[in-house]
């Protein structure tokens, strides 16, 4: 992932966005993860981000779903399967930004393999 971040051109958002993924449940216990998009770089870290602006938390059974393109992320969010924390708002406010950078992670997720 953080290659792919690296490789991607990223749009200038400003403060820096963190966006927080964490997925619950998993074979080796639960697995977070973070993407900065800010000053023109994403950058990808492992672990939890000590003050992410928005999150993301759901079930590996809902991540996957997601990832094979079998749920969509807004029902899933609508059911309660995915839950959403912090700065909401920003999402709308930075709907341009993070449209440019949806599918940097495109061949990560095609080599992504669920159990």
């Amino acid at each position: 992932m953080a290659r792919a971040a690296q490789d991607a051109p990223a749009p200038i958002v400003e403060p820096t966005l963190v966006l927080q993924q964490v997925v619950t449940g998993g074979p080796d216990g639960d697995a977070a993860w973070s993407i900065s998009i800010g000053a023109g770089s994403i950058s990808v870290a492992t672990g939890r981000a000590p003050s992410p602006t928005v999150t993301f938390t759901q079930d590996v059974e809902t991540a996957a779903a997601v990832n094979r393109g079998e749920l969509s992320a807004q029902a899933a969010f609508m059911t309660g399967r995915l839950r959403v924390g912090g700065d909401v708002q920003v999402l709308l406010d930075r709907q341009q930004a993070l449209a440019e950078v949806t599918d940097i992670f495109a061949l990560v997720r095609a080599d992504t393999v669920y159990d």
